[in-house]
C-alpha cells in the first residue's frame, strides 16, 4: 500500500526544512536527492525518528506515494527543473501532480504548466518565502498552476504555512491563480523586498552620516521604529544588527562588512517585466541599480579620490530629523507597495489572471521577509474596494502619505544638499509627485518625437491623431 502523503526532491537546507515541517505537522514524506549519500545522511540524522523515508531511485519514491501522487521539487531553478520534469513524467500517472517550490521565473512556470498538462499530469509552481527558518517553522506559500491540483495540496500547504496574530486562523497560503501566477507573486514579493531593504539602508546612511549617530544610537532608533507603524521583520533584524560585536576586533561587525551588495536576480526580473508591461515600478528598479553600483567598489574607490561634492552634517533639530527620516521611510514604503500592486494588476490583465490583492497581502503577513504590520491595512484597503486602482488612493494610505509629505521632502532635500545618495527615497517621491499631477511634460516629449520622427501626437482639444511639419511651421526670429 502507498504510504507517503507527499514526496520531496532536493535536500538542500530549504528542502530538508520543508520536509521536517511536513513531518512535524503529521504528514508522511518520501524524499529523494540526486546524491544518495545526502538522502541517507538526512534520514539518519535530522529526520531520524520522524515519518520520513529516503529513496535512492525516483521510481521507488513515486511508487510509494498516495494517489494522486504529489511530488515536490526543491531544486535550483533553470534547466535542471526541465530535466527533472522529463524524468518525473515518465514514472508518474495521469492526474499526478508535480510541484516546483524553487525560485523560478514565472515565464518558465507558464510554459511548464502547459507542457505538463498536455502530458496528462497537473503542475503547481509555488513561491516559498521565509528562508531556512520559515521553511521549518512556517513559510509564506504562494501556489499557482493547474487549478484542479489545488484541492489536492491545499491541506498540506496551508497546514505547514505561517500563521499570524489576529488572523491566526488564516494561513499565509492561498491559491493565487493559474499558470505562473504563484511565481509571479513571489517575484513581486522579492522585488518589494529589494525596495524595503534599500529604503532601510538609505535611512541608516542618512542617520549615520547626516547626524553622526553611533551604532548604539541607531539600535535605539530602530527599536523605537519597530514599535510603531514601521513594525516589520526587516526593521527588527536591522535593529539587532547594530548590537553585534566582531569577536576579532571588538568593533561593531556591521562596520567591518564590505559595502558591496549581492543579488540573485528576482528584483531584476520584476524590473524587466515592469518595462515589458509599461508600468513605472521605479523604486524597486532603483533598488536593483543601487546594488549594481555598490558592486563597483573599486571604481567607486578610484572616483572618490577625484570627484568632489558637498559634505557635512545636518545642523537642525536632531530629534525632529530622526522623526522626519521615519516618515520618509514610511511614505516611500507605501509607494513601493503601491507600485508592486499596480504591476500585479497589469500582469493579471496581460495573462488573464484573476488575482485577489487582499488575499495576497495576507500571504505576506508571516513567514516571509517583507512581513509587516501594515499588510493588514493593505488587506483592509482591498476589502473596501477590490478594484482599487492604486494604494495611494485608499483613504488610509492617502492620509498617511499626506501626513508624511513635509518630512519626506525635508529628508530628500537635506540628503541632496549633503551629497548623500537616496535613490529609493527620491524615486518614491518623484513617483508620488508624478502620479498626483494631472499634467506632465510629456506634451513636449511628444512634440519632439513628432519633430524628428513623425511619430504623431494627440491633442487635448480635438479627437484624432496629428502630425505637424515642425520645420515648415516654426517661426524664426
Amino acid at each position: 500500500m502507498s504510504k507517503h502523503d507527499i514526496g520531496l526532491v532536493g535536500l538542500a537546507v530549504m528542502g530538508q526544512n520543508l520536509v521536517l515541517n511536513m513531518a512535524n505537522n503529521g504528514y508522511s514524506v518520501g524524499v529523494y536527492n540526486r546524491t544518495a549519500a545526502t538522502t541517507d545522511e538526512f534520514t539518519s540524522g535530522n529526520a531520524a525518528g520522524k515519518s520520513v523515508e529516503g529513496y535512492h531511485e525516483l521510481e521507488d519514491l513515486v511508487a510509494n506515494l498516495k494517489t494522486p501522487r504529489k511530488l515536490m521539487m526543491m531544486i535550483k531553478a533553470g534547466p535542471a527543473v526541465d530535466k527533472f520534469i522529463e524524468q518525473a513524467v515518465k514514472v508518474m500517472s495521469p492526474g499526478d501532480i508535480i510541484i516546483d517550490g524553487g525560485n523560478t521565473e514565472f515565464a518558465d512556470t507558464n510554459r511548464r504548466t502547459k507542457a505538463v498538462e498536455e502530458a496528462g499530469l497537473q503542475y503547481i509552481g509555488t513561491g516559498v518565502s521565509g528562508g531556512e527558518e520559515g521553511a521549518l517553522k512556517g513559510p509564506s506559500i504562494m501556489p499557482g498552476g493547474s487549478v484542479s491540483a489545488w484541492p489536492e495540496v491545499k491541506e498540506i500547504f496551508q497546514k505547514i504555512s505561517a500563521k499570524v496574530g489576529d488572523n491566526a486562523d488564516i494561513p499565509c497560503c492561498e491559491w493565487v491563480g493559474p499558470a505562473g501566477a504563484g511565481h509571479y507573486v513571489k517575484m513581486v514579493h522579492n522585488g518589494i523586498e529589494y525596495g524595503d531593504m534599500q529604503l532601510i539602508c538609505e535611512a541608516y546612511f542618512i542617520l549615520k552620516h547626516a547626524l553622526g549617530l553611533s551604532n548604539d544610537e541607531l539600535y535605539q532608533v530602530f527599536k523605537n521604529w519597530n514599535e510603531g507603524v514601521l513594525q516589520s521583520y526587516l526593521i527588527e533584524i536591522t535593529r539587532d544588527i547594530f548590537t553585534v560585536i566582531d569577536g576579532g576586533t571588538g568593533d561593531h561587525l556591521v562596520d567591518k562588512i564590505m559595502d558591496t551588495a549581492g543579488q540573485k536576480g528576482t528584483g531584476k526580473w520584476m524590473s524587466q517585466h515592469a518595462l515589458d508591461l509599461g508600468v513605472p515600478t521605479t523604486l524597486i528598479t532603483e533598488a536593483v541599480y543601487a546594488r549594481c553600483i555598490s558592486a563597483q567598489k573599486e571604481a567607486r574607490t578610484r572616483a572618490s579620490e577625484v570627484l568632489s561634492g558637498p559634505s557635512g552634517t545636518y545642523d537642525g533639530d536632531k530629534d525632529q530629523f530622526i522623526d522626519d527620516v521615519m516618515q520618509a521611510l514610511y511614505a516611500s514604503k507605501i509607494c513601493s507597495y503601491a507600485q508592486g500592486y499596480v504591476q500585479l494588476d497589469a500582469a493579471a490583465e496581460e495573462f488573464g489572471w484573476d488575482l485577489n490583492n487582499g488575499d495576497i497581502a495576507l500571504l505576506w503577513r508571516g513567514g516571509c521577509i517583507i512581513r509587516a504590520t501594515f499588510l493588514e491595512n493593505i488587506k483592509a484597503a482591498f476589502d473596501k474596494n477590490a478594484n482599487l486602482e492604486n494604494l495611494l488612493l485608499d483613504d488610509f494610505f492617502k492620509a498617511a502619505v499626506e501626513s508624511a509629505q513635509p518630512s519626506w521632502r525635508r529628508v530628500v532635500s537635506a540628503a541632496v544638499e549633503l551629497g548623500l545618495p537616496v535613490p529609493g527615497f527620491s524615486a518614491a517621491l518623484s513617483y508620488y509627485d508624478s502620479y498626483r499631477r494631472e499634467r506632465l511634460p510629456a506634451n513636449l516629449l511628444q512634440a519632439q518625437r513628432d519633430y524628428f520622427g513623425a511619430h504623431t501626437y494627440k491633442r487635448l482639444d480635438q479627437e484624432g491623431t496629428f502630425h505637424t511639419d515642425w520645420i515648415r511651421e516654426r517661426k524664426l526670429d
